[in-house]
């Protein structure tokens, strides 16, 4: 992998993990089309995901550092049997209500070789069909029906933060949008428009910890070492960390200004083009590439 290609792939993870498009599915079908899918495809993801991890706590730090100190309270209570759960503060409710959210991920974490396979195998149709189905969704968020709710984070019950790790876990699914999902998921159970970004955005932190530490082996074996140098590594890590902490003040911005229907439309083109290549490609069995030209762009730069 050349610089330019790991600033590209930078770029668009930067953009499209916090924007509701489906960072995975950019990347996948980018992968595809430049002839970077596989292992070393998923080493690569696995680095710009943690350089978006850096974005979140840069834009949430005065939030995220309030829930670590909370956390540290929580757990002294809990040994010391001070623990009640109808006399939790707002902070420590959100941190319980987190972990709730996080639980339904390992039902779905069954299915982890099904959901990998989606993103590395030879075929972006399941891709195209995640866009119009995070299309679907937004669509479904933004409609009249869906108002701006009223709740905050510390008010969430049990119940909306399983319905949240549901609609989290079905992003697993390249082409659907974590964030899509998630933001969609706490407005439907009556969020206000900014909790629920905050809710979102907050929720990923463990589950890219996570994800990072199960494909810890991936990221240091030798054979990817080879293949993608640490210069482009690092270089794809700035740029997804850079431009990840400007599309959150984006998408902020956007969810409270009632913008938030343009992402459906977005989703929608790109899951009608990227299906089309992906049934052309099955019935033509040609494979549609875009490697030579972006070699000879790198080669120039």
């Amino acid at each position: 992998m050349t610089i330019f290609e790991a600033i590209i792939q930078g770029i668009i993870q930067g953009l499209t993990e916090f924007l509701p498009v489906s960072s995975s599915g950019h990347l996948s079908v980018f992968q595809h089309l430049f002839g970077l899918s596989g292992e070393n495809g998923v080493m690569v993801t696995l680095v710009l995901h943690l350089g978006t991890l850096i974005a979140v706590f840069a834009a949430f730090w005065g939030r995220i550092k309030g829930l670590i100190i909370e956390f540290f309270r929580m757990i002294k209570d809990i040994f010391t049997g001070k623990f009640k759960w109808k006399s939790m503060n707002p902070e420590r409710r959100m941190i319980v209500m987190i972990v709730i959210s996080i639980l339904p991920l390992f039902i779905f974490y069954i299915f982890k070789d099904f959901f990998e396979g989606l993103s590395t195998d030879s075929s972006i149709v399941a891709e195209g069909i995640g866009f119009l189905y995070t299309s679907a969704l937004l669509f479904l968020c933004t409609s009249r029906a869906c108002e701006n709710g009223t709740h905050t984070c510390g008010q969430l019950s049990a119940r909306a933060a399983v319905f949240i790790g549901v609609f989290q876990g079905i992003a697993l699914v390249p082409g659907i949008s974590r964030s899509g999902s998630t933001i969609s998921a706490g407005l439907f159970v009556g969020l206000k428009r900014e909790e629920a970004v905050d809710y979102s955005f907050i929720l990923g932190i463990p589950v890219i910890l996570a994800g990072a530490l199960l494909e810890l082996g991936d990221v240091v074996s030798g054979e990817g070492e080879e293949t993608v140098g640490i210069i482009p590594i690092l270089t794809g890590f700035a740029a997804s960390a850079v431009v990840g902490y400007l599309a959150i003040r984006l998408i902020k911005l956007l969810v409270v200004s009632d913008k938030f229907r343009i992402f459906a439309y977005y989703t929608l083109i790109i899951g009608i083009i990227v299906l089309g290549i992906g049934i052309y490609e099955a019935v033509s069995g040609d494979i549609v590439s875009f490697k030579a030209a972006a070699d000879t762009v790198s080669a120039v730069l």
